[in-house]
This record gives structure tokens, sequence and C-alpha cells, in this order.
């Protein structure tokens, strides 16, 4: 008997991996967004009429009470892990294709039949608590996934050997996934992968490309895929049992350090090192504190000690937001959450951060909260404070507004050296004492000749000025907010960044920042 693929389709998995990191219910109406555009959506959101390729504030629009999650493939990835060693529970060799969707090689004959291999899989995967779960069955890997997406949820379908033909062939050229391609195809009347298999190899192959081509050769009855079979990933977790219970942070550390040597030294022979650990205190059979600590390099066997050290002494004070130990600890566990090759963080020619500064930071943070210490990185924006984004320190940044897009209005380089958290209440005057005013087109109205950046400051004349960039904002909720950018120096030197704004209450001037 030919071995035939069996596909596991979980749907919206950016959107289920999204919605669990931030603790929101499953049935939450939510979109992963990248670049204010809707990426991925569930099924509560589609049914006000949310869809991939969607801006924004036209998701909100249709749904107002939509979640909005930021893109990330690396917590998509993770998230999908523990998906991929529940399979390979069940039938090692498993492949891989993308976060939500795997394949592998169909157990059918061992489980007493295809069907009931599918169900075995489905209720392995609902027991998890992916309750969305769907499998495809077939001749090979396109089918099979087809056969998946059509499937309902915790439940099958399955392709009979031999019928992969007839089942394709009546399936919608929308199962292309690619808008540019669907909508040629259909302009050319070609609505159904049956009629695209009639056209010839070449034609198809020089007008449509070599994914389409592909495509074509299945739905011929030529197409084949062989399943790329991932090595099942060692098990890198290690624990150590305390007997008796040790009460004492000094004394549990002293015990683990042989176990954090072990620990750091088998993701060495793997060619790994940990950036992300989720350290675990057991005390009576359940957990008393888990907290994950990050690096902005690499965990060695003395920062695992110290994190271990740091989290027990909050947990045993009963200041740590990891969980309070109130039992003496008989177990302490370290789980790499992320690994990386070691190549990655290899050490530059002439070193890198001082690792005593890594540790103090650490510490702080470990005292004071994991958003506590953050560090500034750049990010897309118009204003100069909207170009800054705050991140905890040792996390990679996500959701971060693209730097390279053109941001209309935003003032040119150089890049003022300080911005105010507070702008300053400013004026600029033209000669008559009047102020200097921009109109609806961005016009100005009256020669700059005085200003002070912020009362506190005196009157001085206008040395140089440039401007106005003038930018519109939330004119698609009603409440348009205008204001037009400045670059004023004085006679003594100083530049400053100010903004006109006619909206506001108190003075149509404001100091942004300053180039000191």
């Amino acid at each position: 008997m030919p071995t035939r693929a069996l596909v596991v389709w979980c749907p919206d998995w950016p959107v289920v991996a999204a919605l669990a990191e931030e603790a929101l219910p499953p049935r939450q109406p939510a979109a992963v967004f990248a670049a204010n555009v809707v990426q991925a959506v569930n099924g509560p959101a589609r049914d006000f009429g949310v869809r991939r390729g969607m801006r924004r504030r036209d998701a909100q629009a249709r749904c107002p009470e939509i979640a909005v999650l930021a893109a990330n493939p690396d917590r998509d990835a993770r998230a999908f892990d523990d998906v991929l060693a529940v399979l390979e529970q069940l039938r090692p060799g498993i492949a891989p294709l993308r976060p939500g969707l795997v394949a592998l090689r169909s157990p059918g004959r061992f489980y007493g039949g295809e069907a009931e291999a599918a169900a075995v899989v489905a209720e392995r995967l609902v027991r998890h608590g992916v309750w969305d779960c769907r499998v495809g069955i077939a001749d090979e890997l396109f089918t099979a996934e087809q056969a998946a997406r059509r499937a309902a949820p915790q439940d099958s379908v399955v392709v009979p050997a031999g019928e992969s033909v007839p089942f394709l062939r009546d399936l919608p050229v929308e199962v292309l996934d690619d808008p540019e391609t669907v909508g040629l195809l259909k302009r050319l009347g070609l609505r159904s992968l049956g009629q695209l298999a009639d056209l010839g190899a070449g034609d198809v192959l020089a007008r449509f490309g070599r994914q389409v081509a592909w495509v074509h050769r299945v739905v011929s009855g030529r197409g084949e895929t062989l399943l790329a079979e991932r090595t099942p990933p060692p098990d890198l977790e290690v624990h150590v049992d305390f007997e008796p219970p040790l009460d004492s942070a000094e004394t549990i550390c002293f015990s683990a350090r042989r176990t954090a040597d072990a620990f750091v030294e088998q993701l060495a022979r793997q060619g790994l090192v940990c950036t992300e650990l989720l350290v675990q205190a057991e005390a009576d059979g359940v957990v008393a504190s888990s907290r994950r600590w990050v690096h902005p390099r690499w965990f060695g066997a003395a920062e695992v000690i110290d994190r271990l050290h740091w989290q027990l002494q909050g947990a045993m004070n009963g200041l740590s937001r990891g969980g309070a130990v109130r039992a003496p600890v008989e177990r302490v566990r370290f789980v790499p959450e992320t690994v990386v090759p070691d190549s990655v963080h290899a050490d530059g020619l002439w070193g890198g951060t001082d690792e005593r500064v890594q540790r103090g930071i650490a510490r702080v943070q470990g005292m004071l909260g994991h958003e506590a210490v953050v560090v500034p990185v750049l990010q897309g924006g118009r204003a100069p404070a909207d170009r800054q984004a705050m991140v905890p320190w040792g996390e990679r940044p996500v959701g971060l507004r693209p730097t390279g897009l053109p941001w209309p209005g935003s003032i040119p380089p150089p890049a003022p050296a300080r911005v105010l958290a507070d702008p300053w209440p400013a004026a600029l005057v033209e000669p008559g004492g009047r102020p200097v005013v921009v109109d609806e087109r961005g016009a100005v109205r009256g020669e700059p000749t005085r200003f002070r950046p912020s009362a506190d400051e005196p009157w001085q004349p206008v040395a140089a000025w440039a401007g106005p960039w003038p930018v519109e904002e939330l004119w698609w909720e009603g409440t348009p907010r205008r204001v037009a950018r400045f670059q004023v120096v004085g006679v003594d030197g100083r530049a400053w960044l100010m903004t006109y704004d006619q909206a506001a209450a108190e003075s149509v001037w404001w100091t942004e920042a300053g180039y000191d």
C-alpha cells in the first residue's frame, strides 16, 4: 500500500498564539497586524467582515471591539512547537510546513484506518488545548492540505486512494491563495482547477509561473511532494531534586550549580546557546515559583544561578511576580524557552557589553519587574516622540512601525537630540506681535520674528527658521488633528522644533524638542 500524506491544519494560528500570549479569551474577535494591515484574523472577527489585507482603521470600523495584536513569527513558531511535540508522540518524522500547518505520513494501518488515525490526532490536540484542528488525508501533500481546509473543526476529510485528481478538479481557483494570479485566471474565464488542468503545461508555465505550473501538474495527476521530515529536537530541559527539601535560597543555589553547568554544557554540545530561560521551583508537588528570564546575549552557568537566586529571594520574601514559595523547595527546573546557534552570539574582535553591567541590569529587572527596565528603540513615525519605542531590556523588539516608509510630514534629518516628554507651551509671533498661524492648506501667515521656547524663557529674535511640515491625522475618525512643525533658531544659537496646533486649548504653539 503506497504511503499517503496526513495534514493537520490549525486555522488562524497567529491569532491563536497571540491570544494565548496575551491571556485573552479564544472567542475574542482579534486580528494580527503588521504595518497596520491585517495579516491574520479569527472567526469571530470574520463574522463582522474583517478580512486579510484590510487596513487597521477599516477593521476597527467594522468591529470596534477587535483585539489588535502585533505580528510575531517567532511567537507563532514557538507556540506551534508544542503541537509538533504532541504529533511526534503519535508518529515520529513530521514535516512542519509553517506555524499552523504540519504534515506526516499517514499512520492509518496502525490505528485501524485513516479516519480512525485522524480522530486520534484531533483528540490528542484537543486534549492539549488546540480546539480548532482539522485533518486531511490524500495521496500527496497538496491534496491533503486542501482536504484539511475543507474539514469541519476537530474532523477530517479523507480522499480515497487514486481519487486526488477528481477531488482537485472541482476546487475553485481561489485555493491558490494568490489574489493577483486568481484575478488573472478569472479574467481569462478559468473558475476551477479542472479548467486550469485542461491547458497545456508549457502555456501555464510561461504565463503563470512555476508555482501555478506545479499545481497544474498535481491536478493533472503528475505531481508528487516528498515530506521533508524533521528530526525531533533533543530534550534540553534539566532539573535537580532535593531530598530532603531545602528552604534556603543560598543552599538551593549551591546545590543547583552542577545542574546549571550540565545545562549549559549540553546546549554547547548541540551548538546552541539559551537566550530565554524558564526557571521553576516546585514545593509540595506543585510549581510554586515560575518566571521567564531573558538575556541580551546568552546564559552561562553563573547567569543561570544568579537568576535562580534572585527569583527565590523574591519568592520566599513574597516580593516576586513569579509566585510565592511557602514551603521547602523539592525540585528546581531549567527550561530553555529560546535557543539559537552559538555563532549568532560569538564574541566580536573587540568584545561586547561589560558583563558586570549586564548582571547589574538583570538584577534590577529581577527586583522591580520585567517591564521596569527598558531601552529606547528607533521606529518609524512623524513626530520625534513617535519615533522612539521603549522595549524591556533583553527582549527583541516586535510590532514596531517600519522606519523605511516615507512618513509624509516628518521632519528632515538631523533628528533633535532632546525630545521633551511633555511639550512646553511656546510662542512665535510676527512683527506686529500677533501669533504666526498656518492655514488648512499649510501656508504660513506672518513672518516669524520673535519667539520664546517656553514660558520661563525670555523673548528673543528669530535668527533662522524652516518649515512648515504639515501633518493631518485622525481625519478618518471625524476629529482631525492638524499640526505643522517648524525648525526655529534663536540669536543665542540654540535651535528648537516648534509645533503649531490650531486645536490646542491653551496655546497654539508648542516646543516638542531641542537641537542641543
